[in-house]
């Protein structure tokens, strides 16, 4: 029989990855196992939870995330330099292939379980190409089923996926680079079964948006959860969804009657001008001034809602960050995430960046590396990288210590209501808190803000003289 070894890089953990409780499985590889024939032996090997070591293998499929790709390289060496042929797949090599060709025998770009079945059997036969495209797979007719015996019994979180593409645009995103404008979405039934077999409690919705921005996509969702309640599954769960699931409450209610205990929602700034060059046009149609109300929204029906929030963009200030850290106290968002723009391959972002020249780590491959979202990477336009670390530092001091924290969690517990609800809230806020004391910039810059001078023609001077 032979062997297959799929590989998850990890550069370096951080934020809620340092926590087991806030780990999700690597479901992409398992989904290549379950396109795998039964005469191959499979392993997963997830660095998360345990650090690679060599093993014989027949053929090596790694995947990779920007900021881990440096990491596949290294174990992808280790196997070449020994005769052992190398696929690596995933979101970066199917945004930079013409980079990852130097490291591998073959790359898959796209969804990798359409094109599986055919590397192997080319590999049977001594006739691996070098390029496989993975078209974008039909989930309604002949959705793939991952092999979840080979991710083993150590993530808390059963990981599923729905649906696959996103019709929005964001110019910080990939994904609808990635996997497509159109919206694929697999049935309610199909979806119930799988969640029927999962073992455990808890479930990670992976999909980009669970719930949908159209009336067909928020009907599937409802129907996968009056399906839940009625099947008893008794599963508690987490999903991702975009800032209009507030403007459809019956959605909610039959989401927290399913289990569902945290909604992440990309609200990203606080700054209306900011969403327009985003292109967050969901976000801009609700308006920054009703985020509380949509976060009431969720809390009604004890749903908790991780708020993603995006700082160093253009044109910021201590103002802003004072401004921003004082609604994250007062606006009942209950865990935060908090990134630095950071222009990833594969987006509206990175082209316009490395078009102008602004990008600062730009000696690839080395400095994929500080592509994590908590590194300013690229020249940001009228502030500096330090006046953003301190605005960073001075935010999560603010909302993850002393009153700020107890004010928040006490909030949080006071509007979800739900005791066992509000325990995964406080763990995703440690995860999130050790993460950033574990972040370079921790102890590296202060966690003030410097004072700024009056404004001067509508515009705001700051003392480093960036403004």
């Amino acid at each position: 029989m032979k062997k297959l070894l799929l590989i998850n890089p990890v550069q370096k953990k951080s934020g809620y990855l340092l926590s087991r409780f806030t780990t999700f499985a690597p479901l992409g590889l398992a989904y290549l196992a379950g396109v795998t024939p039964p005469d191959w032996e499979v392993k997963i090997i997830d660095e998360n939870f345990e650090i690679f070591e060599f093993e014989e293998a027949d053929l090596v499929g790694i995947t990779g995330f920007t900021s881990s790709i440096n990491r596949g390289y290294e174990i992808s060496k280790i196997y070449r330099d020994m005769g052992v042929p190398v696929v690596m797949g995933g979101i970066h090599a199917s945004m930079i292939p013409d980079e990852v060709f130097h490291y591998a025998d073959s790359i898959v770009i796209g969804e990798g379980e359409a094109v599986w079945p055919v590397l192997l059997k080319d590999f049977n036969s001594g006739k691996l190409k070098q390029v496989y495209r993975g078209e974008h797979i039909d989930l309604a007719n002949s959705p793939p089923r991952p092999r979840r015996d080979v991710l083993g019994d150590r993530y808390v979180w059963q990981s599923i996926q729905t649906s696959r593409g996103c019709p929005f645009d964001c110019t910080f995103c990939s994904v609808t680079r990635y996997l497509g404008k159109e919206f694929r979405q697999r049935t309610a039934e199909d979806v119930l079964d799988e969640l029927e077999s999962l073992p455990g409690k808890y479930v990670a919705f992976l999909d980009d948006n669970l719930i949908g921005n159209s009336k067909e996509s928020r009907e599937r969702a409802k129907e996968i959860f009056r399906g839940m309640i009625h099947r008893k599954m008794k599963k508690r769960w987490w999903m991702q969804t975009s800032i209009n699931a507030a403007r459809d409450p019956d959605v909610l209610k039959l989401a927290a009657r399913a289990g569902c205990f945290i909604a992440f929602v990309g609200f990203e700034t606080i700054d209306q001008d900011g969403l327009k060059k985003m292109h967050k046009g969901v976000n801009i149609g609700i308006g920054v001034e009703n985020y509380r109300k949509v976060v009431r929204v969720f809390h009604r029906y004890s749903i908790g809602v991780m708020g993603g929030f995006i700082i160093g963009n253009d044109f910021e200030s201590s103002s802003y960050y004072r401004k921003f850290a004082s609604f994250l106290l007062k606006s009942g968002i209950d865990i935060c995430q908090i990134a630095i723009l950071t222009p990833l391959p594969g987006t509206e972002l990175y082209d316009r960046m490395k078009d102008t020249g602004r990008l600062i780590d730009d000696n690839f491959p080395e400095d994929w590396a500080n592509y994590r979202l908590s590194r300013v990477v690229h020249k940001v336009e009228g502030i500096s990288t330090e006046a953003i670390y301190r605005g960073d530092n001075y935010i999560k001091k603010r909302i993850y210590t002393g009153t700020g924290f107890v004010h928040r969690m006490v909030k949080s517990l006071v509007a979800i209501r739900n005791p066992i609800r509000f325990a995964v809230i406080l763990i995703f806020n440690r995860a999130m808190k050790r993460g950033w004391v574990r972040s370079f910039y921790y102890g590296k810059f202060p966690h003030t803000l410097k004072v700024e001078d009056k404004h001067e023609n509508g515009k705001i001077i700051v003392h480093n003289g960036k403004l």
